[in-house]
């Protein structure tokens, strides 16, 4: 009976949304623009659980929906968001969260007469163990991986005191807990829909789920029960809601934005790149009052990585020699990439796979590739290719957009005598060939998760799986390296460490450094209150028109 009704109130409620959608698609553009922001999600979103916010698109409307104990500010400290407070203890293996206590979940009808109930301990419990199991199949799975206790690593204290326990100390982990991944969900909910959760979410966070019609729009309504004030002591969030479209082609954001019926687009695709930006990266006369533009830098790094384990990867790969692997970041020009296909949004890679932006970068001290054909040759003949003589065609995949990144290398590779078969492929087939290791060389991008090195020296650590080892980097002089700079509790001596793994990432060369990117924004001019940050979450509690 009660899973009837539940069903039954969750067809009102759906037929309801999409009502709100039709009204919010066809009201009055100046209604419209003035309450719901409205952007486009190219990539389509798989999901709308947090445990499978594992790339932007399922990151942005996860921040929207809920909240995590802890999160990111602008300056790149770890602040309080749903935990007011927090304690470690002396030996650094206890973590003591003191909890808000006017935190509600979003109305939903898996509550008792659909009115959502007060946030307590015992739902960050379930939340975080959640990822855990692997009933979940959580790609996120890994983020507690060797880090927590193995029998009772979460615990409520009681209903305002959570506490979590580490199998040794680690420093990083206030940056884990406040990924998406560790948004908290109510019990009640995933009873109640299962599988569908994904469809259904229930969160805490300033809005809340409407209607989602997949491949078409995803409505999300302000939350009026949202605990967060700003500094005139006046609710947030502003807006009345979201508004997300998917449409495929970027040509048609593009148009939809000039429009104005979009209010940002992320990035410029490269096909009006030159329309409206220059070479330096600023926007042309023409386009001046009629946009704004936004940059940022961004903790993304791109790069090419390569598969180098050769005992469970495809025989006779020629990237499995390092001298290959380097004379290939010698190879080609990232200067010149970046000034005539990124029309200079973005610095060329030219340091280690950590990038600008982090307390910890230095490019004095870890040195990466420039440009250098010369020396390029000379490692292609020391590795027993001569002009590449020998040295059979290797295969890079990539995704349609950067397409034009992966021929431009090819080319320029292909005149030191390494020969580049560019393969484009879709991110879905790419993300299961990179996970599977059957991409031997192929298009990456790792973005922050959270500010602090070790997100992206993770990637090459030999105790985690793929992902987040996608290249299947195996050294253990690096992991003494990466474990002694996890347990290191003073800034400079931890950086030190960070610089010295980084190093010998470099120098073993499993990627291929590209750029260190930026965030890009095209924004309506009456948008207000809407900021680019260093890990590009849409942060839109103080946004307004």
């Amino acid at each position: 009976m009660a899973k009837k009704i539940i069903r039954s109130h969750i067809g009102a409620k759906l037929a309801a949304g999409f009502f709100l959608l039709l009204l919010v698609a066809c009201g009055s553009q100046k209604a419209d623009k003035r309450r719901f922001f409205r952007y486009n999600e190219q990539a389509g979103i798989s999901s709308l659980d947090p445990a499978m916010a594992r790339n932007q698109a399922n990151m942005w409307p996860a921040h929207q929906l809920f909240n995590t104990l802890v999160e990111v500010d602008d300056s790149l400290h770890i602040v309080p968001s749903l935990a007011l407070s927090w304690e470690v203890s002396e030996d650094r293996l206890r973590y003591t969260f003191h909890l808000r206590r006017d935190v509600y979940f979003h109305d939903d009808p898996s509550f008792p007469n659909g009115k959502g109930r007060l946030l307590n301990a015992s739902d960050i419990v379930f939340s975080l163990s959640r990822i855990r199991d692997p009933k979940t199949a959580s790609p996120g799975a890994w983020i507690f991986n060797n880090k927590v206790d193995s029998v009772q690593p979460f615990v409520a204290l009681n209903d305002s005191t959570f506490q979590l326990v580490l199998l040794k100390p680690y420093h990083p982990i206030l940056g884990i807990l406040s990924m998406q991944y560790c948004s908290i969900i109510p019990r009640e909910a995933v009873d109640a829909y299962g599988r569908d959760f994904r469809r259904h979410p229930v969160g805490t966070g300033p809005f809340r789920f409407v209607a989602w019609e997949e491949g078409q729009a995803l409505v999300m309504a302000r939350n009026d029960r949202y605990f967060e004030t700003d500094s005139a002591g006046n609710r947030l969030p502003y807006l009345d809601g979201i508004k997300v479209s998917f449409y495929d082609s970027r040509a048609t954001e593009f148009l939809l934005f000039r429009q104005k019926q979009l209010d940002f687009i992320n990035d410029i695709d490269a096909s009006f790149k030159d329309e409206v930006l220059t070479k330096r990266g600023t926007l042309r006369k023409e386009w001046e009052r009629k946009v704004r533009l936004h940059t940022h830098p961004y903790l993304n790094i791109e790069y090419l990585g390569i598969l180098v384990d050769s005992v469970n990867g495809p025989a006779g790969s020629p990237l499995y020699a390092r001298k290959v692997r380097q004379a290939i970041n010698y190879g080609f020009d990232r200067r010149k990439m970046i000034l005539y296909l990124r029309n200079s949004l973005g610095t060329p890679a030219e340091s280690g796979f950590v990038p600008a932006g982090l307390p910890s970068f230095n490019d004095s001290i870890v040195k990466g590739y420039t440009y250098d054909p010369v020396r390029s040759n000379r490692l292609l003949t020391e590795a027993g290719f001569p002009g590449g003589k020998g040295l059979s065609p290797v295969k890079l995949l990539t995704i349609p957009i950067y397409a034009d990144m992966a021929s431009f290398i090819a080319k320029q590779l292909s005149e030191v005598g390494i020969p580049i078969q560019v393969e484009v492929v879709q991110k879905a087939l790419l993300l299961e060939m990179t996970a599977n290791q059957r991409a031997p060389f192929f298009r990456g991008s790792w973005i922050a998760d959270y500010p602090d090195a070790e997100n992206y020296l993770s990637v090459f650590y030999s105790r985690n799986p793929s992902p987040p080892n996608y290249t299947r980097y195996n050294n253990p002089r690096f992991d003494r390296l990466f474990e002694q700079a996890l347990a290191e509790t003073n800034d400079s001596l931890r950086y030190r460490l960070y610089q010295q793994a980084d190093q010998l990432i470099m120098e073993d060369a499993p990627v291929v450094p590209l750029w260190y990117d930026k965030v890009v924004h095209l924004v309506q001019p009456e948008v207000k209150g809407f900021e680019p940050n260093a890990l590009n979450l849409l942060e839109l509690r103080h946004t307004r028109f």
